[in-house]
């Protein structure tokens, strides 16, 4: 079963292939020429003026020290308040999401190793060489494209070669600004703990920057002989690999998508592949945005970067609205909806059936050894304990207002991936967990989750959200409505337990069409 199991995801990992690498391809190459076309010139500058010289290196050099994920993540909200600009001061929008912030974060991090070797190539360059130029009477310009460049080019090359594996490689990090690429296998992966996808997504990006580095190689060889003939072949292999790679986006018909996005954890994924289907079932083509933050996906629809999500009542209630009270769920939907329409222009289509609430859960044992039945009764042992959270929850609104309410003080508090965090519990490296109340370890764990007395934690109803831009779009909405109070929570559980559990694990893509059959939905 394990071997078939394994071969299925193979092949699913396979068919996704092309798009993946297609997309991945698109915007490394992308970023890399556009570093080159900076940091070259930059470099000839730089070499000529120490006064551009070490600011630029610095600068660059800064650059290299901000995380990957951060730097890509970072440019979402610049672009976002620059697409604001243009919209109503030109009257177009700046896509925000996906290939921009990507392309110029990755643009950034290659610049480095280009520019550095480049001003090394050329401070390298014999000055009884440039003296011999400058006594046949050459302009600068000529003694830079005849001498300077050619000696220079063996070195300037080795710079694009790290460049080039740098960016192939920090490519995989923009899945969560919603730019698809190779490391949608790893991401989603991670969260579904489908290893294959994880492996498979990590062979597929080094083999891309092997090949990549190896072509390149034969450029720099080229150009260190002075023989064209390799860097020819390098360069033509390069663009046929290229070329071959972006074929699928060539191809890809011209008709207008609906974008559907889905946050990083399994019950996401398993959602936003029902929303596809039902799309793609009423003759409309889909492209996805997975893997997205909670901010940035509501962003991302509100600008119409994403045309179709689920969230959850009790996020946007407190991290859109900025509301801290706890109305009953009833009057929570209601003034969420009409709040949602008046000053967003956000369309709540309705709750999809099931809550999936924040909820602090502890392994039963502990539990009961500890006499913990309530956020009440944890607050008098939590000094002694460590929290472990999603990878938002502990900077999100919901756990500031438990802290408050119930004085919670844990000895150490730990972020971990969604899945992670469950086996958290099992390892000892957490007593407490952020459970999410819709989630099928829970039962499957044997797990105690604790009460509420005070209410410090809002409903958390599954409602799809539909973009100010497809509000008026009938065949979205008709094909969704059906969905609206369609899945009780019991079925969603199993949905989720069935792409978590450890033996004999499902795709989202199956949960979701197993989900929808369960609920009459096929």
């Amino acid at each position: 079963m394990a071997a078939g199991a394994a071969q299925s995801q193979i092949a699913a990992a396979w068919a996704l292939l092309p798009d993946y690498l297609s997309q991945h391809v698109l915007l490394s190459a992308s970023a890399l020429a556009l570093g080159v076309a900076i940091s070259l010139p930059l470099s000839v500058l730089a070499a000529r003026n120490p006064m551009v010289r070490w600011p630029a290196l610095t600068l660059t050099g800064v650059i290299q020290t901000i995380p990957g994920l951060a730097l890509l993540a970072l440019f979402y909200p610049l672009l976002l308040a620059l697409s604001a600009f243009t919209a109503g001061a030109m009257g177009f929008r700046i896509q925000a999401l996906g290939f921009l912030p990507a392309l110029l974060a990755l643009t950034l991090y290659s610049m480095l190793p280009i520019l550095r070797n480049g001003v090394a190539g050329l401070l390298g360059v014999d000055p009884a060489v440039r003296e011999a130029a400058d006594g046949v009477g050459m302009t600068p310009r000529q003694k830079l494209l005849r001498v300077e460049a050619p000696l220079a080019a063996p070195v300037v090359m080795a710079g694009i070669r790290t460049a080039a594996v740098w960016t192939i490689g920090a490519a995989t990090l923009s899945t969560p600004v919603g730019q698809t690429s190779l490391g949608n296998y790893i991401f989603s992966g991670l969260q579904t703990e489908n290893w294959v996808y994880v492996l498979f997504g990590c062979a597929a990006s080094a083999g891309l920057a092997l090949i990549v580095d190896q072509l390149l190689g034969l450029i720099e060889r080229g150009a260190a002989r002075r023989d064209p003939r390799p860097a020819v072949i390098g360069l033509l292999l390069l663009l046929v690999g290229v070329g071959a790679a972006l074929a699928p986006q060539l191809l890809r018909a011209a008709t207008p998508a609906y974008v559907v996005g889905a946050k990083n954890f399994s019950e996401q994924y398993i959602l936003a592949d029902l929303i596809s289907t039902r799309l793609q079932n009423a003759g409309g083509a889909v492209t996805r945005r997975d893997g997205l933050g909670s901010a940035i996906a509501f962003r991302a629809l509100e600008a119409g970067e994403i045309d179709v999500y689920v969230d959850y009542s009790g996020t946007l209630w407190t991290n859109v609205m900025g509301r801290k009270d706890t109305p009953p769920r009833a009057e929570l939907m209601a003034q969420l909806t009409d709040w949602m329409a008046r000053e967003k222009g956000v369309t709540v289509l309705g709750s999809l059936g099931f809550e999936n609430a924040y909820a602090l859960a502890m392994e039963r044992k502990l539990a009961t050894s500890l006499g913990v039945e309530t956020l009440s009764d944890l607050a008098t042992q939590s000094s002694a304990l460590t929290i472990g959270g999603d990878l938002e929850f502990l900077s999100r609104p919901e756990w500031a207002s438990m802290k408050k309410a119930y004085g919670l003080r844990f000895r150490r508090q730990k972020s971990f991936n969604p899945t992670f965090m469950y086996r958290a519990l099992g390892s000892g490296d957490a007593d407490v967990i952020s459970a999410f109340s819709s989630d099928g370890r829970i039962a499957a764990q044997d797990l105690v989750v604790l009460g509420d007395p005070k209410g410090a934690v809002p409903s958390y109803d599954a409602v799809i959200l539909i973009s100010p831009k497809r509000a008026g779009d009938k065949r979205l909405i008709e094909a969704l409505r059906p969905l609206v109070g369609a899945i009780p929570v019991e079925e969603m559980r199993k949905a989720n337990y069935a792409v978590d559990r450890d033996d004999g694990k499902v795709s989202p893509a199956e949960a979701a069409a197993g989900l929808a059959k369960a609920v009459k939905l096929d």
